[in-house]
C-alpha cells in the first residue's frame, strides 16, 4: 500500500460494519489478525465489501482501496475441516475502476459456531450504535474460574503474661479475630492470674491466593461501654500450614504487639511486650466450602486437590437461542432487551456474548465441563445487558409500575410545600384521600366484625353460632364414621 498512511479496514454487509484498529506508524506492511462474524439471518445484501481507509482521510469518507465479494461464491468450511488459507487480493480504486492501489491478505468463508475463531470474533448481532466501542470487548463470550475456597481453623488456646492498664481489678479478657470483613470473638474469661484460657475454635473462609491477613486482638472489657486493647498479632494466611487429613497441627506461641498509638500505652515499658498467645492454625482442605445453595450445588469435592477422584465423564452444553424474552427497556418506541446467558458448573463460569436489541437472541455456543459427581446441578440463566441505563438509580420503573401511575399523583409527589396548585385541584386531592381512608376504615370494620364472631364462637355467648357449630360437629362426626379410612382402587373390567 502507499506510504504515509495510518490505515484501518472496514468490513461492510448491508447496514452492518466492523472496523479494525488503526496503525499510527507509517510503514509499508500492516498486520491486524482480526476476525469478523456476520449472522446469516441478518444479511440483507449479497455483496460484502472490504474497504481500507486512512485515519486522516476518514472525515472525507475517501477510501484507500476496496474489495468486493459475492456471497454466493464464498466457500463453506465446517470443522474439523482445515481452515481456509488467507489469500492476497488487490485493492481497487473506488473512483477509477480497474486501478489497483495495493494488496490485502484475508480469508473469507461461511462457517459455524464450532469455528476456532468464533469466540474471539467481532459479531454483528452484538454490534450496535448503542454499544460503545470501548466496551465492545466486554460483551464477548468469556470463561471465568472461581478461586478455590478454604476453611481457616483458628484454635485459641490460652494467653500468657498479659499486661493490663488497671491492676486493681480482675481483667475480663476475650480475643477478637478479624479477617477481611469476617469478625469473630471468643467468650469473656476472668483472668486473675493474667493467664486466661479459652480453648475455642473459630472458623473463617478465605480464597486463594491467600492475600489476606488474620488479625487477633486481645481485649479487656473494663467499665461499661469501654474496651481496652491489650495487644494484637497479625498473621499472613500464606504462612499457615495446610491440612487435608485428621493429623494434629502443632501449636505455636505468638508474641503480642503493642496496641496502636490511639490507645494509652503508658503502663508498658519501652521494651516490654503485652504478652503472648498460644494458637493452633491450619487451612482445612478436607472439606468442601459451600458457596451456593445446598439444594442446587454443582460441586461437592473437598478443597484439597489431592483428595479429588478422577472425573466420571464430560458434560457438554450447547446454548442455542432464547425466545419470547420479556422486554427490559424501551428503545425506538418498542420493547427490547440486550441479553446474554450465564452457565455455571463447579468453579467454571461461562458467559455468552451479548446479543443486543432483540427478544429472540441466538447464541450458538458450546461449552464443556468435567463431571465428578452425578448428583450435582448445572445452573443456566439469561440476563439483561448490564450496561443498561440506570437513571433513576436503584429503581426499575417497569417492575415498580411507575409508568402506570396517574399523572396527577406524580404531580402531587413533586408539588412544593406549601402547595402551588389551584384550590380546586387541592380539594380534589383531599377528596381522593378521604375516599381511600373511608375504604381502609370499612375494611378494618369488617375485620373487627369477623373477630367478634370468632370470639363469640369460642366463648359460647352467641346461641346461633353455638347451634351452627354443634350441627357442624355432628355432621363431621357422621361423615368420618361412615367414610372408610382406606379406599381400594377400582379396576376396569378386562384389565388385569
Amino acid at each position: 500500500m502507499p506510504g504515509s498512511l495510518d490505515p484501518f479496514v472496514e468490513v461492510r454487509i448491508g447496514k452492518y460494519r466492523g472496523i479494525t484498529k488503526h496503525f499510527e506508524k507509517q510503514r509499508q506492511d500492516h498486520v491486524w489478525n482480526e476476525v469478523f462474524a456476520f449472522s446469516r439471518d441478518q444479511m440483507r445484501s449479497s455483496v460484502i465489501e472490504v474497504v481500507v481507509k486512512d485515519k486522516v482521510l476518514t472525515k472525507d469518507d475517501e477510501p484507500v482501496g476496496i474489495i468486493r465479494f459475492d456471497l454466493n461464491q464464498v466457500p463453506t468450511r465446517v470443522p474439523p475441516e482445515s481452515p481456509i488459507a488467507p489469500e492476497w487480493h488487490q485493492l481497487e480504486d473506488k473512483k477509477v475502476q480497474g486501478r489497483m492501489k495495493g494488496d490485502l491478505k484475508l480469508a473469507i468463508w461461511m462457517g459455524t459456531a464450532a469455528d476456532e475463531v468464533f469466540p474471539d470474533a467481532w459479531h454483528s448481532d452484538a454490534a450496535s450504535s448503542l454499544v460503545d466501542v470501548s466496551i465492545a470487548s466486554c460483551i464477548r463470550s468469556n470463561v471465568y474460574f472461581s478461586p478455590r475456597l478454604w476453611y481457616v481453623r483458628v484454635e485459641i488456646i490460652e494467653a500468657e503474661d498479659l499486661v493490663v492498664a488497671e491492676n486493681s481489678r480482675i481483667p475480663e479478657v476475650y480475643v477478637k479475630a478479624q479477617m477481611g470483613h469476617q469478625t469473630l470473638r471468643t467468650k469473656v474469661v476472668h483472668a486473675p492470674t493474667f493467664n486466661p484460657q479459652w480453648n475455642e475454635d473459630l472458623l473463617f473462609v478465605t480464597a486463594e491466593p491467600f492475600e489476606d491477613y488474620l488479625v487477633l486482638s486481645v481485649e479487656d472489657r473494663g467499665e461499661p461501654n469501654r474496651v481496652e486493647e491489650i495487644g494484637r498479632v497479625v498473621i499472613s494466611l500464606s504462612s499457615i500450614e495446610k491440612r487435608a487429613d485428621d493429623r494434629m497441627i502443632k501449636t505455636r506461641w505468638f508474641q503480642l504487639e503493642k496496641p496502636v498509638a490511639a490507645v494509652d500505652t503508658a503502663h508498658l515499658k519501652e521494651d516490654e511486650l503485652p504478652g503472648s498467645l498460644l494458637l493452633r492454625l491450619c487451612l482445612e482442605g478436607g472439606y468442601h466450602v459451600l458457596d451456593e445453595s445446598l439444594h442446587y450445588s454443582s460441586d461437592l469435592r473437598p478443597t484439597a486437590e489431592e483428595l479429588w477422584k478422577p472425573p466420571i465423564g464430560v458434560l457438554e452444553l450447547g446454548i442455542l437461542r432464547a425466545e419470547g424474552l420479556h422486554p427490559m427497556k424501551t428503545r425506538d418506541g418498542r420493547g427490547t432487551s440486550d441479553a446474554f446467558c450465564v452457565a455455571r458448573y463447579g468453579n467454571k463460569w461461562v458467559r455468552t456474548r451479548t446479543v443486543v436489541n432483540t427478544l429472540s437472541p441466538k447464541f450458538n455456543e458450546h461449552h464443556t465441563w468435567d463431571v465428578y459427581d452425578p448428583a450435582t446441578v448445572l445452573t443456566v440463566g439469561i440476563w439483561n445487558y448490564r450496561h443498561r441505563p440506570c437513571y433513576p438509580p436503584h429503581v426499575d420503573t417497569r417492575i415498580s409500575y411507575a409508568e402506570a401511575v396517574h399523572l396527577d399523583e406524580l404531580d402531587e409527589e413533586f408539588d412544593t410545600f406549601p402547595t402551588s396548585r389551584r384550590a380546586d385541584i387541592v380539594r380534589m386531592r383531599y377528596d381522593r384521600m378521604r375516599s381511600v381512608a373511608g375504604k381502609i376504615q370499612t375494611v378494618v370494620g369488617d375485620v373487627a366484625t369477623y373477630g367478634e364472631r370468632v370470639l363469640a364462637l369460642l366463648s359460647w355467648r352467641d346461641p346461633v353460632a353455638t347451634a351452627i357449630f354443634v350441627i357442624f360437629c355432628i355432621v363431621s362426626a357422621l361423615v368420618l364414621f361412615v367414610t372408610p379410612y382406606r379406599i381400594d382402587e377400582c379396576q376396569s373390567p378386562g384389565v388385569q
